[in-house]
This record gives C-alpha cells, structure tokens and sequence, in this order.
C-alpha cells in the first residue's frame, strides 16, 4: 500500500512515536492535547468518531423519508448546500447513479445565475423534494437558493402546499431549524452538533440525499463500521491504516511532499472532492498546509517537481492508471495506493480519511477541526453586499488593461493579457502552485476548458495545479488559499452574465434588493481581496460575454 521509498523512515519513526504516546487511544477519548493545549473547537467535533454507529438507528426516520416520498410521485430532489452540506451527496449520486423507482438528485452549490436556472428550468415542482441543508442554519448561499426555490414552488402549488416540499438538515437550534418550522417543512433533520462540516458525509447531511438516490445505507454503515474497528484504540499503530496515511501525509509534508495528488478510477472519481475539502480546510493554516490536487491529468514523471505525494484510488479490475503509478514510483515518487473492492467501502474510506486527517493535524502540530482563515472573505463580500443594498452598484474596480476582449485587473503592465498572465506566473518558485478560481458558468465545456489550460500550466511550469469554481471552492480550499505558506498563485476568472435571477428578501416575497449575479460578484471580489490582504499573488482576467473564446486564447498563450 505504501511505497514511500527513502522517505519510509521518517514515518516509521512517527508511527513508532504516535504509538509511545498512545495517540490513537487518545484521540478516542477526546484528548484535546493531542492537537492543542486549550479545548476550543476540538472537544465539541469529535461526534464523527462515533456517527457510523449512532446512525444506524436513526435510519428508520431517514427511511421513513425516502418511503413516503417515493409514494406520492415525487421523481427528483435538489440539495441546496455549500461545502460539507453538499459534497458528501454529490458523491453518493456520482457513485452509485440513482436505483430505479428512487429520486435523481441535482446539488446546487454555485450562486451563477446560469447553474440556478439549469437546475430551475427543468424541474416540475410538483415532483420535485428541497433539501436545504446548512450547520450553521446561516450560509447566505443556501438561504438564498432555499428563498428563490420556495418562491417558485409557491407560484406553482400555492403558499399552503409549499412547505410540504422541503426538509432541512441542521443543527438544532439554528435559524434553519426555526425556518423550517415556520414554513412547515416536511422535515427538519436535527444533526449532532459535535461534528464539522467537512466530517458530516456519515450524519444526516450525507445519509438523507444517499438514501433519496437509493443507497443501500446499512451496507454503507457497515463498512464504515468496519473501518471504525480498524482504526480502534487498541489496535497498534502499524496496523492501523488511519495512523500510517496520516503519518505518511504529515511527515512528506513537512519534507516538502505537500500536494497530495488523487489519481482516482472513474467511478469512485468524485470521491475526491469531498476529500479536497477535508484536507485542505483542516491542514492550511497557521503558515502551513497540504493541498489536495484533484482531477489533474497523471502525466510522466519529468511533468513534476519534488513536492509530490501520489495517492492511487482504485476500484478492483480497473487498471487504467496501474502502469502510469508504476512508472512515477519506480522515478522516485512516494505513492500510497488504496483499493476498494466495491463501492459501498466508501463509506469505510470516508471514516478512514478523516481520521487520517486528524493524525496529520497531530504531526503537523495544529487544529484540524478549525477554519480561521474561512470569514475573510465572507466579511468583505458582505461589506460590497451591503453598499450594493445602499447605493445600488458594488465598489467600482478599474482594470489595469482590457485587450482581446479580456479586461485585466492586477499590477501587470500594457502588454496582451497572455503576457501578463505569462507575467504573473514567471513569479513561480519550486514550491509553488497555480489555483484556478472561475467564477463562470459550471458547465461541461467549461469543465474541459479550465482542464486543458490547467494540464498546459503544469506541463509548461512543473508546478501542482488546481481548479475550482466560485463561490464552491470558498467552502472547500478557501481556507488553505489563505492559511498555508502562500505559494500560491491564483488567477481568478470572472465574466458577465448572459440572464440574472433576483434573490427575494424573504422566501414568500415578492422584494427583492440583490441577484445571483451580484451575490457572486461580491464574492469574487471579497475572495479576491481577501486574498491580497492576506499577502497572496493574485490576478484577475474578465471574460466579459466571451467565456469558452477567453479561455481558448488562454490556453493557446501556453
């Protein structure tokens, strides 16, 4: 499974060393030393240790659902979440597709006015159950679909029947919990506030979408469960596959091995989103980091530096990617590889990581269960939010230079924007990487764009590149853009849209002071100050109408 090469040593040492120190019995028993001297935020999220056993009987409620649904007609279901709302259930409906006579799912976790109407415009709502889902009962971007839905849903059943159609998951005694109530939702799960966002894919919020779809939930519980006694106290550490990755990812990092990159069969490919949340939002922080690079096409090994850990994900009898791992190996690259011989031990991997993720945060010395950096952001696009509310236009951003029509914001000079991208970027050191940050349509196509110029990025630089779409990525790597050692660049792609869709006020009314469209551009814009306040390189190019002909003449420019 591992194949570390020199570097074995250094985490045979740590292992040896966890296991002195009794760090696994230690970390079942809510020892907040293992990571920290005070107790704040570790104590209250460790309910995901135990959650794979606790929910085994809460299913009859889950089921009760899923049954009752199923019995009046409904065909679809929409999840409306960010981050560890959403990604769990966008893995479960990649995974296992949806089982005949169950819901199809579609997660909408974009504010783009054109992801909004995608998922709107082909729904019947009368057919079709609301999952809004928020821990914190608070996140704008899912209050903001629930309001928009919920209008839609009234104009076309009635205000009386509305309700019957959405279920929220939240904490108890959140503002969701109390919307719900006041809406008559047709349920309102309450989850154990003892765990994360980023931990929560074996709770509620990851239970309920899996079972619309028809995943087989005890089945899933029992590999998980599975996991949970691999992993127990009691078990040596060098047999424990949780101690040894997160051994592995804490010392390779702190040698220099800090892009942990997932080469994933396809099937069990979306796996890695959820897991780029949870590695990235626990480790980067406090100067430090392990960014996750998910969906990067495996090249040869000269198409990297020295500051790679591979991980093979690999479903039995897929062997595409076996000889391609090979190779990197036998060129020195550390590999781990995992192997899941079906796709319900998913829900083994999904305990194992994070508990793998817990012993990185114990070698690297910091909390895993925080996310300090996460509200920069937030506070400056509710700052623009607010003087969009007051003077009806958000801060005015002039561009440095607008050529090919792509407008250039950032300190470049009068040269086309492929050079001052060029520009930007000549700035690399070895340790560095290139995160893409498109606040565009989440559409197929722009899918292969953004992947075809982020494979030229690398090939051209030698460095580990990511992509994400705005305002997702904010819930995902937002905190490790801002929290680790700022060897990042980031370019930020921006664009206007083709059709706006108004956010009521308040879900039943008709008032309505801001669009998707301005909520995304403030957060394009907060992220992006946030960003530079916090040291980082950043250069923004708008696309203007023109995102798939901006995108090529990038790609071309490389």
């Amino acid at each position: 499974m591992f194949a570390l090469g020199p570097m074995q040593e250094a985490v045979d040492k740590a292992v040896a060393e966890m296991d002195g120190n009794k760090i696994s019995s230690r970390i079942w028993s809510h020892d907040h030393t293992v990571w920290k001297p005070e107790p704040e935020e570790i104590t209250n999220r460790l309910g995901w240790l135990t959650i794979p056993e606790a929910m085994v009987a809460r299913l009859d409620q889950i089921n009760s659902l899923r049954d009752m649904v199923r019995e009046e007609g409904y065909t679809d279901a929409v999840l409306l979440g960010m981050g560890g709302s959403s990604l769990a259930p966008e893995v479960f409906r990649k995974t296992f597709g949806v089982r005949r006579g169950y819901l199809d799912l579609a997660v909408i976790d974009s504010t783009d006015p054109a992801a909004v109407l995608a998922v709107a415009e082909g729904l019947d709502p009368a057919k079709t159950l609301f999952v809004v889902a928020t821990k914190s009962g608070t996140t704008v971007e899912t209050l903001s679909f629930f309001k928009f839905f919920y209008n839609r849903v009234s104009q076309a059943l009635g205000s009386e029947y509305a309700g019957n159609s959405f279920v929220a998951i939240t904490d108890p005694e959140t503002p969701l919990a109390e919307i719900g109530e006041r809406y008559g939702f047709r349920s309102v799960f309450l989850n154990d506030p003892q765990i994360g966002g980023r931990y929560s894919a074996l709770s509620y919020f990851g239970l309920v979408p899996a079972a619309l779809v028809g995943v087989d939930l005890p089945s899933l519980l029992k590999c998980a469960q599975r996991a949970m006694r691999e992993c127990a106290p009691g078990v040596p550490a060098r047999e424990n596959t949780s101690i040894l990755l997160g051994a592995a990812m804490g010392e390779l990092a702190e040698m220099g091995r800090d892009k942990l990159t997932f080469v994933a069969s396809e099937r069990v490919a979306a796996f890695g989103d959820w897991v780029e949340q949870l590695i990235a939002e626990s480790t980067g922080k406090e100067g430090r980091g392990i960014l996750p690079v998910i969906g990067e096409p495996i090249g040869p090994p000269d198409a990297y530096g020295d500051d790679r850990l591979f991980v093979q994900f690999r479903l039995d009898g897929d062997e595409r990617y076996d000889s391609a791992i090979g190779t990197l190996e036998n060129a020195g690259h550390p590999v781990v590889r995992m192997r899941l011989h079906d796709l319900y031990e998913l829900g083994g991997q999904f305990f194992l990581w994070e508990m793998a993720t817990a012993v990185a945060g114990h070698r690297l010395r910091f909390n895993p269960f925080d996310q300090p950096n996460v509200e920069a952001a937030k506070v400056v696009a509710r700052r623009m939010l607010a003087e969009y509310v007051e003077k009806g236009a958000l801060p005015e951003e002039k561009p440095t230079q607008s050529r090919d029509g792509i407008e250039v914001y950032g300190e470049t000079g009068t040269c086309s924007p492929a050079q001052a991208l060029t520009d930007f970027l000549a700035s690399a050191e070895p340790a560095s990487y290139v995160a893409i940050q498109a606040y565009i349509p989440p559409t197929p196509e722009n899918d292969n764009a953004l992947q075809l110029l982020r494979l030229k990025l690398r090939d051209r630089l030698r460095l580990a590149t990511t992509v994400g779409y705005g305002p997702r990525f904010l819930h995902s790597t937002g905190q490790l853009h801002k929290g680790d050692a700022g060897r990042g660049l980031f370019i930020q792609l921006t664009c206007n849209d083709v059709r706006d869709v108004r956010i009521p006020d308040e879900a039943g009314k008709d008032a309505s002071s801001v669009t998707f469209g301005i909520l995304k551009a403030a957060q394009a814009m907060g992220d992006r100050r946030a960003l530079l306040e916090a040291g980082r390189r950043v250069i923004r190019l708008h696309l203007g109408l023109g995102v798939a002909e901006g995108l090529e003449y990038l790609s071309k420019a490389f």
